[in-house]
């Protein structure tokens, strides 16, 4: 096998010899190729790892990386997890995936989904082997950090009209202000219809904003922590500023911002109590950097792991049956029944192995799950905050990651020496450039992914994503080749033979 983080794996028949040990430590033998190298070098190159740019290891997959990364931008386009679900439902049904029809045992090559609430997936392809050898399972999440509606957000203050928020997931406040936003979501009307709303994205869309003080009556402010610089409280929308003309009114502006959402989309005020509504950035995706080998776009947390299982799950021709998860509510602890600290897929699996005689329990222990899910990438901006010897770096491939959680471990799954050393051989095996990341020094924080839900199924788990840069900021930053590579490791994973 060959390691592609340090070159050629030391023999292990020369390792198991102690006299063949012995003389390749002395430089006997032919070891040399091209140039002479010394003793060290040789033994630096056998033994340690060096870690090569993706360009400098192949300077045609930029190339690729960049075709594949035009259906991730479109993917990208989708900002919330109910788009991500009306966006790809369609698209499995074009590659013969049909619903999951619970009780039938489906043959190999089979595919099929399961739609939970409009919110959340689950996307199935039959292997060749039978169920009760285990699954090969992906999850990665749907949901992004974001500004969400309070239930009776529409308020009127100086002649101004803004919706009232609650923001969703792990921000810095301080980022939401003076950023255009578009607003998403779906309401259900007095009469049980649901109208959508997606307002800010097309170009001629009106945009909204939440605003921030002037730097020249900021001196109180700027003493404030970040933290504290703009409040949740102060995280309200600018909606309008144009009043109802109607003297006898006396909310104006709160009114003509009601009668145009009455006009356009049959809201009532009282409707907002029976939504489910936020506000992102309305940024579209874009190639960054003069070498476009970078993407910039909000929601990549984790859209591009769901991207990539996804398309691994089109293309796979597994051995063993394939199950791809996109999760929902992750940015806030999995809870909910669309979230992975919910029965929902066991339930599904449980009627899915039953099809075929099988226990559910012992189907999962002999299952592996992919829990993907992004990483901190190093920035030498920050680099205080890294431990650079188990950080991930933009452009050096996947980053496989044995634990996330905080210090002392907590809240974590921690992947055994055992389900690293499959991952490492199908990984090798498949030619795929990977890297180990931590999220950042030990006492500086930490994050949790959906790992130790999966785990708690006694599922053998790890985790798997890229390096992003501003990670939960309203503008995230990958490598192109990375989420190329990322895809090609789940692949790897979905059609490899190797068991447990």
């Amino acid at each position: 096998a060959v390691n592609k983080r340090s070159g050629p794996l030391l023999d292990t028949q020369v390792i198991s010899k102690t006299s063949s040990t012995r003389a390749f430590i002395a430089g006997e033998g032919n070891h040399m190729s091209g140039e002479e190298k010394s003793k060290g070098q040789q033994l630096e190159k056998d033994l340690l790892m060096k870690w090569e740019n993706l360009g400098v290891e192949d300077p045609t997959l930029l190339e690729k990386a960049s075709g594949f990364c035009e259906g991730y931008k479109s993917f990208l386009s989708n900002k919330t997890e109910r788009e991500v679900v009306d966006h790809t439902v369609p698209l499995l049904r074009s590659r013969g995936y049909g619903e999951y029809v619970r009780g039938k045992e489906y043959g190999p090559g089979s595919r099929f989904y399961v739609n939970n609430r409009g919110k959340s997936l689950i996307m199935v392809t039959v292997g060749r082997r039978p169920v009760s050898e285990g699954l090969r399972i992906a999850a990665s999440h749907i949901d992004s950090p974001r500004l969400d509606f309070k239930p009776n957000p529409l308020f009127e203050d100086t002649d101004l009209a803004f919706f009232k928020t609650h923001y969703y997931g792990g921000i810095k406040k301080y980022q939401w202000s003076t950023v255009p936003l578009s607003l998403h979501g779906v309401v259900i009307l007095k009469d049980g219809s649901t109208t959508g709303v997606r307002i800010g994205e097309d170009p001629g869309d009106p945009v909204f904003v939440v605003t921030d003080l002037l730097p020249h009556l900021a001196r109180e402010q700027m003493k404030k922590p970040a933290s504290e610089v703009i409040t949740g409280e102060q995280l309200n929308i600018l909606i309008g500023c144009w009043p109802f003309p109607d003297e006898k009114v006396s909310q104006k502006v709160k009114l003509n911002v009601a009668s145009l959402l009455f006009e356009k989309y049959g809201i009532r005020e009282k409707d907002f109590q029976s939504a489910e509504l936020c506000a992102v950035p309305a940024f579209a995706p874009r190639d960054l950097g003069f070498d476009r080998a970078m993407l910039g776009g909000y929601g990549q947390d984790d859209s591009v792991c769901a991207y990539a299982s996804l398309m691994a799950e089109l293309d796979a021709d597994p051995e063993y049956t394939t199950v791809t998860v996109f999760a929902d509510k992750e940015e806030v602890g999995s809870d909910g029944n669309t979230g992975m600290n919910s029965q929902t897929l066991k339930d599904f699996l449980t009627d899915l192995v039953s099809a075929y005689g099988c226990e559910i329990r012992h189907v999962l222990e002999r299952s592996v799950c992919l829990s993907a899910d992004v990483n901190a990438a190093y920035d030498p901006a920050y680099g205080e905050n890294f431990e650079r010897n188990n950080s991930s770096y933009l452009n050096r491939g996947a980053v496989v990651s044995k634990y996330t959680g905080a210090g002392g471990k907590y809240s974590t799954n921690d992947a055994s020496a055992e389900t690293m050393g499959l991952l490492r051989a199908i990984l090798d095996e498949a030619g795929v450039t990977w890297q180990v990341g931590e999220l950042g020094k030990v006492d500086n924080g930490g994050g949790g992914t959906i790992a130790m839900y999966m785990s708690a199924h006694n599922i053998d788990t790890v985790d798997i994503g890229v390096p992003v840069l501003s990670m939960h900021s309203p503008y995230e930053v990958v490598s192109k080749a990375d989420v190329y590579m990322l895809y090609r490791a789940i692949l790897a994973f979905f059609n490899s033979p190797r068991s447990k």
